[in-house]
């Protein structure tokens, strides 16, 4: 990066990994914000499962930031039950939103970072979470978790390749078990001393140390690490 503000938008940022990302980034070399669905506490508005909700976010970013935007991390997403005895509709239904927030949103992002460093003529990362689930796989109940993780991967691999020779950069993180509010829920739903057992470290991630990761990638990672995937699980899943 340059040596003038660092301009970084955040999705998911009210609670969890993307709340510690966005806290982790503010300091005097950095003007950083963060997108929630309902926008409070400062966050920007926007529903991903609303269509344009991602233009109109990237919008209102540029907007706040003064035309520019150097970092993006695409954090933002849900984690919902869908049983295989669901009805189909429900079925599909919820297959569609899972892909269309985690996924689409996403993807609808990057694409406008990548034309938008390209416009500028200047150096540009992207940060994608995805999780754990894309190497390894999800619950029964989680498929569309799972595919839609294992998607953000490939397609970050893809950005590396396609525009590594323009400076534009791309990482994807890729967490276990996290203590948010969702692992939480999972976590207690599922017997959490039996899932304990299966990380060799003993405890899940905590919030920090994934936005450790994720500041690092913004600004610190060289490269040549472009394309690179970095997993934080707790020895859960090695590759």
């Amino acid at each position: 990066m340059t040596d003038k503000k660092t301009h970084i938008l955040v999705t998911g940022a009210s609670r969890g990994i993307g709340k510690s990302i966005l806290e982790t980034l503010y300091g005097p070399s950095v003007s950083a914000l963060g997108q929630s669905t309902t926008g409070q506490n400062g966050l920007i508005a926007a529903n991903f499962a609303d269509t344009g909700a991602a233009g109109g976010l990237w919008d209102s970013a540029l907007e706040k930031l003064d035309g520019r935007i150097d970092v993006i991390v695409n954090n933002a997403g849900i984690f919902e039950n869908n049983p295989i005895d669901s009805a189909d509709a429900d079925w599909l239904e919820s297959w569609n939103a899972t892909m269309q927030i985690n996924l689409t949103a996403a993807a609808e992002l990057c694409r406008l970072a990548v034309k938008h460093f390209q416009k500028r003529g200047a150096a540009g990362r992207i940060v994608n979470i995805a999780s754990r689930a894309a190497y390894r796989g999800d619950s029964p109940e989680h498929w569309h978790y799972a595919a839609s993780k294992g998607a953000m991967v490939a397609m970050t691999k893809t950005i590396a390749r396609g525009y590594a020779a323009q400076e534009i950069l791309a990482f994807a993180i890729c967490p276990g078990f996290t203590m948010t509010g969702m692992a939480e829920e999972y976590l207690e739903s599922r017997g959490g001393d039996k899932l304990l057992a299966d990380i060799p470290l003993g405890r899940v991630a905590q919030p920090e140390e994934i936005a450790e990761m994720a500041r690092w990638c913004a600004f610190d990672a060289p490269p040549s690490m472009t394309g690179a995937v970095l997993d934080a699980n707790g020895a859960s899943f090695v590759r």
